[in-house]
């Protein structure tokens, strides 16, 4: 009777329940890449881009190396020619934070233009680079549309094992602790330099970099920033050998990434701010 049993959940029930736990990551995939109202995507990009647009990116389908594209989970500047994301940025809250596993669906972002190159996760298989997240999926565990929206892969870029397990995790572990004691982050994450291409399309770069402004518990952010705000930059190194590096090793001057990358970050606050945190290192 107990083997009768089993063998109908195995055959029976157990399709039944995978049958609808695969169609509810469809309907959530499709929610995740449906095209926010104008309504949401003016609110979203005040929330992801407060600090402001690195890059003064638009979402016109002309603008090839710098098209905008804003999610509940982020807001990126993509560039085709490159094949990723020239940066990602993004708020932290401890509401943001949950007990969320992670989706795994990596998949192609169908909000590019039509007759883009789409980078497919199998474009990685034998690359030697792992599919390294911009904005963490760790920074959305609350909210299963968020966490799946970090797998598309306008949000990844070629990143070495001892990068993105390494170094990088280690420097993302360290800004969600700050966000569970209470802060609110802002984060703006990039990418620059080639040193081959994946597939002949997809950049692989030579250094990632990240800043993180730490508000702290029950402040705002406004265009001037407090004295209590830290703001934390780094510059790392898209090599092997770099697994077990401390983070902090890598800590360098906002003002520096600028003139790696050519971008302007944090330009929604005062000039007189900006020449205050983003020419000397943050404290940890």
């Amino acid at each position: 009777a107990l083997a009768a049993v089993g063998f109908v959940i195995f055959r029976v029930i157990r399709p039944f329940l995978r049958g609808n736990a695969n169609q509810q990551r469809v309907q959530d995939d499709r929610r995740t890449n449906d095209p926010v109202s104008p309504g949401d995507t003016a609110a979203l990009t005040e929330i992801h881009l407060r600090l402001g647009n690195p890059s003064a990116a638009t979402p016109d389908a002309k603008n090839t190396v710098n098209l905008l594209l804003v999610n509940q989970a982020f807001a990126l500047s993509y560039n085709r020619d490159r094949g990723a994301p020239n940066w990602v940025s993004w708020r932290v809250t401890p509401a943001d934070l949950g007990e969320l596993r992670r989706s795994d669906d990596f998949r192609p972002d169908n909000r590019l233009p039509n007759g883009w190159p789409q980078t497919l996760p199998t474009d990685y298989i034998r690359s030697g680079y792992t599919r390294g997240h911009m904005c963490p999926a760790g920074d959305r565990s609350a909210d299963r549309a968020s966490n799946s929206a970090t797998f598309l892969m306008t949000n990844i870029v070629p990143q070495t094992d001892d990068s993105n397990q390494g170094v990088w995790q280690s420097m993302e572990v360290y800004s969600r602790m700050l966000v569970r004691r209470g802060a609110t982050v802002y984060i703006i994450a990039g990418a620059y330099g080639e040193k081959g291409r994946i597939r002949n399309r997809v950049t692989i770069p030579t250094n990632i970099w990240k800043v993180v402004v730490v508000v702290p518990r029950g402040e705002e952010i406004t265009d001037r920033l407090s004295p209590n705000t830290r703001v934390i930059a780094i510059n790392t190194p898209n090599i092997d050998g770099v697994h077990d590096d401390d983070w902090r090793k890598y800590a360098t001057t906002v003002r520096a990434i600028e003139q790696a990358t050519g971008l302007d970050l944090l330009s929604r606050i005062t000039r007189e701010d900006q020449d205050r945190v983003e020419t000397k290192v943050g404290t940890f």
